[in-house]
């Protein structure tokens, strides 16, 4: 059953050095402030998985706590490219870092995979493309009824996955609306859970089609407003675009992205204060 915790807490209880951590969110409920806190506390030889790694996963990068990154997309949305993310593949700054990549299909199938508790996803993808020459998690099987060529993937099941919700009961029951991605199915398939959300109320009142993840599915859930930002959460705040246009120019040198970290992140002690101190 879902505990409610400081942010802090669940971090330090729930993600441990050498694990691998899935932080989901698809152009909102992005978990800002989850990645804030694992930069905080240091954690370190993560293997980070996500679709669409952005700005969390450059910093995060960039302080050194991956070894690791498995994604299908990476960058800055709608800016460019993601300069610590490029550093460390490109130099090994601050230190190497292994990629796998893959298509969105391929990892929304082994996420489901691994909710389902099935040990791979099978799935029409990868054939013409040079992905299954570099990474031997892509194989092709043949359809046992058809003979079709098939790709399958493992199923993703990380150690520890950390979304943002809007909303979450005192019971820890989870409520999210608007765009969703891969959330539900990376809390199914993990080990253990953080959920940080918008704000605890005594009753869920959900919208047609919105997902609720019981608490019993969830490990901690941790009262963080605003945590999704930069990204929106819809019925909260919206995109602060001009935080995505500003991070180009913060972490295009190691000096910069450093000076930057230490003061407003590294430096305070929650996410509220890191938003009196980078924005004002």
């Amino acid at each position: 059953m879902a505990e409610l915790l400081t942010l802090r807490e669940a971090v330090g209880k729930l993600i441990r050095d050498g694990d691998t951590v899935a932080m989901e969110g698809f152009t909102h409920l992005i978990p800002s402030a989850a990645g804030h806190e694992v930069a905080r506390q240091r954690k370190t030889d993560l293997t980070l998985i996500r679709m669409t790694p952005d700005l969390i996963y450059d910093q995060l990068i960039g302080m050194g706590c991956a070894r690791k990154l498995i994604f299908s997309w990476g960058g800055n949305p709608g800016v460019g490219s993601l300069h610590r993310l490029r550093d460390a593949i490109e130099n090994g700054w601050p230190r190497p870092l292994e990629i796998e990549e893959h298509s969105h299909a391929g990892m929304a199938n082994a996420y489901t995979a691994g909710a389902s508790n099935l040990p791979f996803a099978v799935l029409r993808g990868y054939r013409g493309t040079d992905l299954p020459n570099y990474y031997p998690t892509i194989k092709f099987i043949d359809c046992p009824f058809t003979g079709e060529k098939l790709a399958a993937v493992p199923a993703i099941r990380p150690d520890v996955a950390v979304i943002h919700a809007q909303k979450a009961d005192r019971r820890g029951n989870v409520l999210m609306w608007g765009i969703v991605g891969v959330q539900k199915e990376a809390v199914l398939a993990a080990r253990r859970s953080i959920v940080t959300v918008e704000e605890i109320v005594d009753r869920l009142d959900a919208p047609p089609n919105a997902v609720i993840l019981p608490g019993w599915v969830v490990s901690a859930v941790c009262e963080v407003p605003r945590g999704a930002h930069p990204s929106y959460a819809h019925g909260y705040y919206a995109r602060d675009n001009s935080f995505y246009r500003a991070w180009d120019a913060i972490s295009r040198t190691r000096e910069g992205f450093l000076d930057w970290m230490n003061r407003h992140v590294m430096e305070t002690r929650d996410f509220a204060e890191f938003q009196r101190s980078a924005l004002g």
